[in-house]
């Protein structure tokens, strides 16, 4: 609603962290205090401290300040004013929050330490002068597009969450460098500075005030283009008045006056940075992630001669062995005269140093197995991005492909093509299938969202459907296994029924039967051990139709990852439902099933 007055709205912006207690008086106080003087905005409180934004006449703004320096707590407050033409908020809220910047770093305490200070008119000094620092905007990237200092570094966020995986990325060398950080009034630089000095960047400072106290100290000088700000105004000039930026309705981007004269802007619709359809723009997020890991697996990474260094860990069983015998405890089907020979060669180092065979060992202590000219077998590298989103990448594995480096496979394995295609992000794939398996695989894109996610599948909270195609026929149509699973792999990895194992509990259900003695069936598995529904399959006498190891006359003792070349193992993860990690609502994920499982 516009404000129909003569008289200018005052807005004010504040914040301050001090413990705060009895949260539910301070909001009703709050709150009826706004109420009486008719202001709008948002008030949060929080027992970190308090963080506020509201506009009103200048009698109703003063009389809230008077009054919240009246308390001891918020006498030091620092307000910061601007103007504008119409009241840029509809309602008034006072919400109590878990914290008034969520972070997501435990520790991390403004109220007893932040960064130094850096006052606008030093900043501004330090600019003039071409002092050599970094300027690094800690702001959202769609804040950085409306305007920013010259020369700035943006961190590269969409949400101030994905602050702390974003520095990880930044060069070492930064350090030890000079840094400025800023954000729109300061309060995002509360907690990003403590967090980089405990990171080891030795001189972090942060803008006192902000872009809108440097604008209303300073001016526009060294700063370009206008500040966004979080009501209706959308983004302020260098003299803090309102501009004519907009803001999209439908994707909530700011608008500059030539995105508003864009054929695409229809208000309240879409704008120039949606008007693209939701699939529009996943076909071609998926298409350019499908080039990248073309470009990542064509030669395959591990079919080029590499050195591969293998690690090894002593663990405290082996404290002070002998190298040699420690390794022959660690790996028992590699004879001691091979190790031997591994050491004569200089193969078996430590800080890239020959070790002795003879060498005494202590827990915890890391060596290397060295691999020279190492090439892997081939494995199908045709992986298929199905979904991607701020939280999670979903693909439709191929087969046969290694999850992770084990074994024979360090490269070419499913883990490195993904961290080679999605570089600078590290995908993190929250569950696995084996080598042979085809289907659905979830992986988070930060460390953040891998601690929601991760727990859901310890917690078996996650719901999987499978398809195999099996040798022989069920005598029900619905029919499970409990079988209990051994522990400890056997042979080439095999694990088999073991009434001492781990309980396990896989649901089936007949899908179609074939005139040749197979048969198609669903399999839902209730708990999530190693190759479950392959044992249990294979314990009920019904194998997997070219499964390696537990079909009769398989390779039990060779290995378990088939050859390209190969016929399928005919098992497919179909389906899986899984909470996403922001909005907490469901989602589904299937993979097309392959050609085995369409055939009748």
């Amino acid at each position: 609603m516009k404000d129909t007055s003569d008289k200018p709205i005052i807005n004010i912006a504040a914040y301050r962290f001090v413990d705060l207690d009895r949260l539910s008086d301070l909001r009703n106080e709050l709150r009826d205090l706004c109420s009486r003087l008719s202001l709008r905005g948002t008030v949060l409180v929080a027992t970190e401290g308090i963080n506020l934004f509201l506009a009103g006449t200048r009698n109703s703004v003063d009389q809230f300040v008077a009054y919240l320096r009246k308390d001891a707590r918020f006498s030091g407050i620092v307000i910061r004013e601007s103007v504008s033409r119409n009241q840029p908020f509809n309602r008034m809220l006072v919400k109590i929050k878990r914290k008034i910047i969520p972070f997501g770093v435990p520790g991390i305490d403004p109220g007893k330490k932040s960064s130094p200070k850096l006052s606008p008119r030093e900043l501004k000094r330090w600019l003039d002068e071409g002092r050599q620092f970094t300027l690094l905007d800690v702001r959202n990237d769609f804040e950085v597009q409306v305007g920013t200092f010259r020369g700035a570094v943006p961190v590269g966020i969409d949400h101030f969450r994905d602050f702390p995986v974003a520095v990880q990325r930044f060069p070492a060398d930064l350090k030890q460098q000079p840094l400025v950080m800023f954000c729109t009034g300061g309060i995002r630089c509360e907690k990003a500075g403590p967090y980089m000095e405990q990171l080891g960047y030795q001189q972090v400072f942060q803008l006192e005030g902000g872009i809108l106290q440097y604008l209303e100290s300073c001016g526009g000088v060294h700063y370009e283009g206008e500040c966004f700000v979080f009501d209706q105004r959308v983004a302020l000039q260098s003299q803090l008045h309102e501009s004519q930026t907009t803001q999209c309705f439908n994707c909530q981007m700011p608008l500059s006056v030539e995105d508003q004269q864009s054929s695409f802007y229809q208000v309240g619709h879409s704008c120039p940075h949606c008007h693209e359809t939701v699939e529009e723009q996943q076909r071609k997020l998926i298409a350019l992630r499908h080039a990248a890991l073309g470009q990542a697996t064509h030669p395959l990474p591990g079919s080029i001669p590499y050195e591969n260094r293998l690690p090894v860990f002593v663990p405290r069983q082996c404290a002070k062995m002998k190298l040699v015998d420690c390794l022959v405890h660690l790996h028992p089907h590699v004879g001691r005269a091979e190790w031997l020979d591994v050491f004569e060669a200089g193969l078996l180092q430590q800080d890239k140093k020959p070790v002795a065979a003879e060498q005494l060992v202590l827990p915890g202590e890391r060596y290397e197995r060295v691999l020279p000219n190492t090439v892997e077998r081939d494995v199908n590298a045709k992986v298929t991005v199905l979904f991607e989103d701020e939280a999670l990448i979903v693909i439709n594995k191929p087969a046969p492909l290694p999850m992770h480096p084990s074994g024979r496979f360090n490269r070419n394995t499913l883990r490195y093509f993904m961290q080679q295609a999605f570089s600078p992000l590290q995908p993190r794939h929250a569950h696995r299938l084996d080598a042979n398996t085809t289907g659905v695989v979830v992986f988070s894109k930060t460390r953040r969202v891998a601690s929601q996610l991760q727990p859901q599948f310890e917690r078996g909270e996650v719901r999987k459907e499978y398809i195999a195609r099996v040798v022989g026929t069920p005598a029900k149509d619905h029919f499970d296994c409990r079988a209990p699973i051994r522990t400890s792999p056997q042979a080439a990895g095999a694990r088999s029924v073991d009434p001492a194992g781990v309980t396990a509990h896989t649901d089936f259900e007949l899908v179609r039967a074939e005139d040749s003695g197979s048969c198609l069936v669903r399999a839902i598995p209730r708990t999530g051990r190693t190759n479950q529904i392959r044992i249990h399959l294979w314990h009920l006498g019904l194998p997997v139709e070219g499964d390696p190891l537990y079909l009769p006359g398989g390779v039990l003792g060779g290995y378990q990852t088939l050859e390209v070349t190969s016929g399928p193992m005919c098992l497919h993860a179909f389906r899986i439902t899984v909470q996403h990690p922001f909005t907490g609502d469901e989602i589904t994920f299937e993979a097309p099933l392959p050609g085995w499982a369409g055939v009748s």
